[in-house]
């Protein structure tokens, strides 16, 4: 009788069976049962079926990340993962202790599926077992580089019990096992996906077999001349004590020059950095700034602590735990040290209410809400807290009811969620600042992919926590033609609180148009000043992936095309920087950090409130949002030239790359962009303003526009 085995098997996999033909093993030897996440390579061929004599042939060839792997990591592998579906059929019955496969063939005994518990399946014959692996495990596998990864449906991904009447079932639920990581996956297309990613991102080594053969060390990263030793698994937050993600290298970069800008101004600053993880900020401020700052780098995990303090004497820094140096057997010398760094363990609620601080950082894997009642507390006047938030969901309006939850904010997705998103985290930190008695001056906001920064400047005292809280407002925003403005300040109940929308959707359209959004910070949220030397610390410490955002951040907050600016951005390019006076706040302390005289602070506040006039316009138009139907619309900077030459101000924003920051009414917005776009028809041949259409024409066919775009496919939202 014939081995129906290999009957089934596809032409090529027959010469590779005839080719690779595993010796039997000895009788003495014990035939081991294989366990949930293991099982063995090779099963022995039947006595009754010997195989010819041929020269031994090597095993077929594999990609070199799986060829490599030792053949002792090859049998640490799952047993769902095999190479030929022999090999499969062998599994079963080794698994039963039977050795001998042509006897158990003609046996009338039950038989096990590997795969399946003995509850789910028992085959009465081998034909039917092996007609269960064939059609159900082998046909719906997934191929990976001469491997097969069947479905399993053992315990070894846990399903919660239901509860079917009053009976509990635990259905135990089917899935794969990747042969690249030790993720199990539920569907086939799933795991089709899983694996593309891993090709995609070049990760075709084979993790989950070579985990158990050597333990892999950690591994040592660079950034802006900081050596860091990070776990083997640092970019996965779920699975790693300490996160580093290297996305967010312009973030480091942006509190960087922050901290270097601010220390121009007095030193030695005491800094600290709430949740070190690695430590890579606190050990790049110590390098980089010297004796301008006192470093105390945090965090409440004990295996971060252990990390850097390692990092520290990678980069030649003195680690101090509790004012006392550590006392280590391969210390290094104090001629060798570029300065010191404060290590410490708690909770940064709790350090921060000990101690008194310049500088505080927070960025928490989340949002920081919890942790701003305690920054402001004991931070000093005149310093800095900034803020990173990287609970995008919620602030980026995906998950509104967290944003009600975290920021008490009823929020929408507009079209620039992203503004409203910096603004929702301005108003949180001020009405921390202002609980504790004090205000905020906001140098700079972003809000980019993966984050929302914030940095303030701290105020101290009653009069500037009532003009913070003054500025937190909420916004009327009309959902038909995305137009919006700040509620007008008064305790008069309105009747109608929409009609203070410029535009007319809430009386030709029916039913309610309008939302109010917020409480939202409605200030500026630049600080052109601050920008600029910030500009100038990016040019001094060699940091170039930032200086074109900085660049971008002082164009918009004076609210001028790039054009405007050019006297500065030469002198950028020459090494020159030129000192100004837009950040008021540096004239109040004097050299070694003293006060001047109450007339001199008088004068200030009277300069911020001349500057407050000035600040840009909130909230920025895109361009694409508010194209015409059946027009080509002009180049963005032909666009930006028009509207300056129209009176208005304008400039680019960072928060989006085709929006525009100005302060035109919506309605003049569309009509200059119809002005000078071209119909589609013509090809775009007319570069020129359409000299057919009066103002008064110009203004009627946006209305049609907007009504034709009513009626055909609705309003379009975010």
């Amino acid at each position: 009788m014939e081995n129906m085995a290999e009957e089934e098997l596809p032409p090529q996999e027959e010469e590779e069976a005839q080719v690779r033909v595993p010796t039997p093993a000895p009788e003495s030897a014990p035939v081991p049962a294989p366990a949930a996440d293991s099982a063995l390579d090779s099963a022995p061929t039947p006595d009754s079926a010997p195989a010819p004599a041929l020269a031994p042939a090597p095993a077929p060839a594999l990609s070199p990340s799986l060829a490599s792997v030792p053949e002792e990591a090859e049998s640490k592998r799952h047993i769902s993962i095999q190479r030929r579906l022999a090999d499969l059929e062998k599994l079963a019955f080794v698994a039963e202790g039977d050795i001998d496969t042509a006897s158990s063939l003609n046996s009338e005994n039950s038989h096990t599926c590997p795969l399946c518990p003995k509850e789910k399946f028992r085959a009465y014959s081998s034909q039917k077992l092996r007609r269960h692996l064939q059609n159900l495990h082998w046909k719906i596998s997934v191929e990976f580089e001469g491997y097969r990864m069947c479905i399993c449906h053992l315990a070894c991904r846990p399903i919660k019990p239901t509860i079917v009447g009053e009976q509990i079932s635990s259905k135990l639920g089917a899935h794969y096992h990747c042969i690249i990581c030790s993720a199990t996956i539920t569907r086939r297309t799933d795991m089709l996906g899983h694996v593309k990613r891993h090709v995609n991102k070049g990760e075709t080594k084979s993790r989950y077999i070579a985990a158990s053969t050597a333990k892999s060390s950690n591994e040592i990263l660079k950034e802006t001349d900081t050596d860091i030793q990070v776990f083997p698994n640092y970019s996965i937050p779920q699975k790693t004590d300490s996160y580093f993600n290297p996305k967010m290298k312009l973030n480091r970069q942006l509190i960087f020059c922050t901290l270097a800008a601010l220390a121009k101004e007095r030193k030695p600053l005491e800094c600290l950095d709430a949740f070190g993880a690695t430590g890579i900020m606190g050990l790049q401020w110590a390098k980089h700034l010297g004796d301008a700052v006192k470093v105390t780098i945090n965090d409440l995990n004990e295996n971060s602590v252990t990390l850097i303090q390692k990092n520290c004497h990678l980069n030649k820094l003195k680690v101090v735990v509790d004012s006392e140096e550590k006392e280590e057997g391969d210390a290094l010398e104090e001629d060798d040290t570029l300065g010191d760094i404060q290590v410490t363990r708690m909770d940064a609620n709790v350090l921060m209410h000990l101690r008194s601080f310049d500088f505080i950082h927070l960025d928490p894997f989340g949002t920081s809400v919890n942790y701003l009642d305690s920054a402001f507390r004991n931070v000093r006047n005149l310093g800095i807290v900034s803020v990173t938030s990287t609970d995008i969901s919620s602030l980026y309006a995906k998950a509104q009811h967290v944003a009600r939850r975290h920021y008490g904010c009823n929020i929408v997705r507009t079209e620039y969620y992203k503004e409203l998103a910096a603004r929702i985290v301005v108003a949180a930190v001020a009405r921390a600042a202002a609980r504790c008695n004090k205000g905020i001056e906001v140098l700079f906001a972003v809000a980019l992919e993966h984050f929302v920064l914030v940095v303030v400047r701290v105020l101290r005292g009653p009069t500037s926590a009532d003009e913070t809280a003054k500025k937190i407002q909420y916004l009327i925003h009309c959902q038909w033609c995305e137009e919006r403005i700040f509620q007008k300040d008064g305790n008069m109940v309105e009747e109608n609180p929409y009609r203070q929308l410029p535009c007319n959707c809430h009386g030709s359209m029916p039913g309610k148009t309008a939302i109010e959004l917020g409480p939202l910070w409605s200030s500026s949220l630049f600080n052109t000043g601050f920008l600029k030397r910030m500009l100038f610390e990016s040019l001094h410490h060699s940091l170039d992936d930032i200086q074109p955002l900085v660049k971008t951040l002082i164009f918009e907050s004076e609210c001028a095309p790039q054009s405007q600016c050019s006297n500065l951005s030469k002198q950028e390019e020459n090494g020159v920087f030129i000192k100004t006076t837009d950040d008021t706040t540096v004239d109040i302390y004097s050299a070694q950090g003293k006060r001047k005289s109450s007339e001199a602070m008088i004068n200030t506040a009277k300069k911020q409130k001349v500057e407050a006039s000035a600040a840009h316009p909130p909230f920025y138009y895109n361009i694409h949002r508010h194209s015409i139907k059946g027009m080509n619309m002009p180049k963005l900077k032909k666009f930006l030239c028009c509207l300056s030459q129209a009176g208005f101000r304008v400039s680019r924003t960072h928060f989006d790359p085709m929006g525009i920051r100005t302060d035109a009414p919506l309605m003049q917005f569309k009509s200059i962009l119809l002005k000078y776009s071209t119909p589609t028809y013509t090809g775009g041949q007319s570069e020129g303003p359409m000299q057919s259409a009066s103002e008064d024409t110009v203004a009627d066919r946006v209305e049609m526009s907007v009504k034709d775009k009513a009626e055909a496919s609705g309003c379009r939202r975010w």
